[in-house]
């Protein structure tokens, strides 16, 4: 009992100095980033069906290599899913045909666009935007192998939302069941013509339901995600909350990067989020291309010690930058392991105490001392 008392008072006091010697540091999972290679990763090639873009890409890890799927549009703007794999993270090989070619009423005329992947078990869900000329609607399709693909339709209607009363994109659902839910945050777009973050939940990741009358990522008037804040990859999950990257796009349309951490026990609240954006365009190739000024981060794994992020460029091309994973954090993976488990403790509180975060140098103010739980 006294041991006990010693431990939940240690714990308060180290996150009472972390406060005061870190005011407004970052409570997320990763560190600065950093481009890994300055040239795009994936480029487009040829007069066929990826010789327009080759962008806004989705990643998995799968038999130790790094699975992309990206987005592949040809000249005359149909996009399709091409299929790449590497095992350095920056040298890929690619298949050269598509994995995923539009097909069904909501897709044709337009095509399949702009992938996220999420694992359960030995299934792989790819949310995508079917896109056929008039709306653009999030669609779900499953694979055991990444190449072949069985879709599951359209999961979040275009125009009949709460609030997302015309397009729907984006789906990054989170990679873990919680509260007997699975959670999904996805874009929508409101009737002032403003994308924003919206919440959906499933019982069996096939069926999905808005769980908001509003939107739980809204863009900021006056800043760099004024006139988009549209979720990126599957979050990750800390002791400290849910975190999101999202791409957000100012009233010129530039897309730069944003962090938004949400609450673990309601995933509707967000706790913080980011002032400034973490990555934005720098390079020529960033910001010359189909669409000017862009990044557009879609795709993140974890190897090793660092995270390493996927994103297309200037609707283009794709880029990969990484960032160290927090040292804290380190003992803390975020697929679904228990925090107590992994640091080689019995005590919830002695693990928390394992995982509190170092000083980020991210643009953040995301500390929130009551989002620790004794």
């Amino acid at each position: 009992m006294i041991a006990a008392i010693h431990k939940r008072v240690l714990l308060q006091s180290v996150v009472f100095l972390l406060a005061l010697k870190f005011p407004g540091s970052g409570s997320l999972p990763f560190g600065a980033w950093r481009r890994v290679s300055e040239t795009p990763v994936i480029a487009p090639r040829g007069d066929g069906w990826e010789s327009a873009g080759t962008f806004n890409p989705a990643v998995v890890m799968r038999d130790g290599k790094i699975v992309m799927l990206y987005r592949a549009q040809d000249k005359g703007g149909i996009s399709r899913l091409g299929y790449a794999d590497s095992t350095d993270g920056v040298h890929f090989t690619r298949r050269d045909e598509p994995v995923l070619s539009p097909s069904t009423d909501y897709e044709k005329e337009g095509g399949v666009e702009d992938p996220r992947l999420v694992q359960f078990g030995d299934t792989y869900y790819l949310t995508y935007t079917g896109y056929n000329n008039k709306d653009a609607q999030l669609c779900l399709a499953t694979s055991k192998d990444l190449i072949h693909w069985e879709r599951k339709g359209v999961i979040i209607p275009a125009n009949k939302g709460n609030w997302n009363v015309k397009w729907t994109k984006s789906g990054a659902i989170v990679p873990e069941e919680i509260d007997g839910k699975y959670w999904m945050y996805f874009l929508g777009t409101s009737a002032d013509n403003k994308d924003q973050g919206g919440l959906a939940s499933s019982t069996d990741l096939l069926h999905w339901t808005e769980a908001t009358e509003m939107p739980v990522l809204p863009v900021r008037p006056g800043q760099f995600d004024s006139r988009v804040a549209e979720p990126g990859p599957a979050p990750i999950l800390t002791p400290n909350g849910i975190v999101l990257i999202y791409s957000g796009a100012d009233d010129k349309l530039v897309y730069r990067t944003g962090v938004a951490v949400y609450d673990r026990h309601d995933l509707r609240r967000l706790i913080s989020r980011s002032e400034k954006p973490i990555f934005a365009p720098e390079k020529e190739w960033e910001k010359v291309g189909q669409v000017p000024n862009v990044v557009f981060v879609e795709g993140m794994v974890q190897k090793g010690d660092k995270y390493l992020f996927y994103y297309g460029s200037a609707d283009t091309y794709v880029g990969v930058a990484e960032a160290l994973v927090s040292r804290r954090l380190r003992l803390c993976p975020s697929q679904g392991r228990n925090i107590a488990a992994v640091t080689g403790t019995d005590h919830v509180e002695t693990a928390a105490l394992g995982c509190l975060v170092e000083r980020s140098s991210t643009a953040l103010s995301l500390v929130r001392l009551r989002s620790f739980r004794a």
